[in-house]
């Protein structure tokens, strides 16, 4: 790609840095509430995971090393330590949030690093509030100027691509950098960028995917570290020859870093998930709902068809699920996971469900299709038809193309923060999610983020969650 007359990255940069926490609306206050109680909710219950629960064990050599606290533990390490530890969590349950159009999970990367950093530099609440939205920002509309599409169908998976620099902003504006800086920050963020697909390919190595927004926002506050220790780098880290766009794009749109989107900040696009498992088959999981009378008629099921894109038969069909998270990409186990369990279970998908007879039962009835339509909206929709054929003749089809927890279809505040409830409380069953709730709530007003990371982390003496 032949560099631009006009410097993207840094007129990107500008916008950013710019950006202050006075000038967040009450409508973005609401918003950032609501994404920083779901990233609470699923980094503290992630943290019950098996490798999370082992980077808990490789982090206890940096204890006392830094004054960031690790989610459900009373460990105190290092920014970066944190940062990365935090982030793995929140990525951990299939269940954290997502830009659809950037293909990426923002908050599982953008949150982690600046409440690390915040620790750092004591940064008050709107500080923080502010380097958020940046963050997600950031990789919203890298994601849309690469064409996210084409990142993850050429093997990359974004959000480790496009966390970098999300978290990198995020740690910038807590540092208080200028866009210069900003832009040096990038340019190592560049050299830090990666996480391949590979995981998708090979069950026995699927795990490697939960480290990779924990790799993004660790690799991102050391970008802006190496930045702030003035150690240059290439400043059109984005929209330069061998820039972010042209090494991991096809056919990019550099003039869509400088565009935002048409609900305002980035913040608004962001979908919510209620089900644990991947993005694309929510909307089936709503139409099939609909279709079975809320799931009541499963008995009666002969087939099931859904209609999607052709990523679904392509990479979502893989009817025997060997790991956890093979079977939250499968379309047929999520289906009959719903179908048998419903579908708010956290737990379907885990090593004792995979051989269950009731889920392989409705899972062995899905056949898929490609939908001309659903394809030309994807990935701004994930939408989805589900036509349900019954044993004494009826059929049923019902054509989802915004599920529950989208920007279109909000998730509704009291699902929210049952669904951070029930996590934190599948950690640790005595833990105070009140009090997590209403440090998330006094953030705005708070002169730095200790009351929250008490709320989120363990007594001194408990160990690790």
């Amino acid at each position: 790609m032949e560099p631009c007359a006009i410097d993207y990255t840094r007129a990107f940069a500008a916008e950013l840095v710019a950006m202050d926490g006075a000038a967040l609306t009450g409508r973005d206050l609401a918003q950032l509430d609501r994404l920083l109680l779901d990233y609470c909710g699923v980094a503290f219950g992630g943290a019950a995971r098996p490798w999370i629960a082992a980077l808990h064990g490789w982090a206890q050599r940096y204890r006392g090393c830094g004054p960031a606290r690790i989610i459900a533990s009373d460990l105190e390490v290092p920014a970066e330590i944190a940062a990365f530890v935090n982030g793995a969590a929140g990525h951990s349950f299939e269940l954290d949030d997502t830009h659809d159009s950037s293909m990426s999970h923002p908050g599982a990367v953008v949150i982690p690093a600046a409440l690390a950093v915040a620790s750092d530099v004591g940064a008050d609440g709107p500080q923080v509030l502010a380097a958020i939205a940046a963050g997600y920002e950031t990789m919203a509309r890298i994601g849309i100027a690469v064409r996210a599409g084409r990142v993850i169908a050429a093997g990359f998976h974004p959000t480790a691509v496009l966390g970098v620099f999300g978290a990198a902003t995020a740690a910038a504006k807590l540092l208080g950098f200028d866009a210069g800086q900003l832009c040096t920050a990038w340019g190592h963020a560049l050299s830090l960028a990666a996480g391949s697909m590979q995981f998708s390919q090979e069950p026995a190595g699927a795990e490697v995917k939960r480290l990779h927004a924990g790799y993004a926002a660790r690799s991102g506050v050391t970008a802006a570290q190496m930045a702030q220790a003035g150690i240059s780098a290439p400043t059109r880290s984005l929209d330069g020859r061998y820039g972010f766009l042209a090494l991991y794009g096809c056919d990019p749109d550099p003039a869509a870093l400088l565009a935002p989107g048409a609900r305002g900040l980035a913040i608004h696009d962001i979908s919510i998930k209620p089900y644990a498992c991947c993005r694309l088959l929510h909307s089936m999981i709503d139409g099939l709902r609909d279709a079975t009378d809320g799931f009541t008629r499963g008995a009666e099921i002969s087939r099931i068809l859904v209609r999607g894109p052709q990523k679904l038969a392509d990479q979502h069909m893989v009817a025997r699920p060997m790991t956890p998270m093979a079977a939250q990409y499968s379309l047929p186990f999520a289906a009959g996971a719903a179908l048998a369990y419903g579908p708010d279970r956290f737990d379907v998908f885990e090593d004792p469900y995979l051989a269950d007879p009731d889920i392989l039962g409705f899972a062995d009835r899905v056949e898929v299709a490609s939908d001309t339509e659903l394809e030309r909206t994807y990935p701004a929709h994930f939408g989805t038809e589900v036509e349900v054929s019954f044993a004494d003749g009826q059929v049923r089809v019902r054509r989802v193309l915004d599920s529950i927890g989208t920007p279109l279809s909000p998730l509704p505040a009291d699902r929210l923060a049952a669904k951070a409830r029930a996590l934190v409380a599948q950690n640790r069953a005595d833990a105070d999610f009140g009090r997590i709730e209403d440090a998330v709530r006094a953030l705005a007003r708070a002169g730095s983020v200790v009351s929250l990371q008490a709320a989120l982390s363990l007594p001194p003496g408990s160990g690790i969650g």
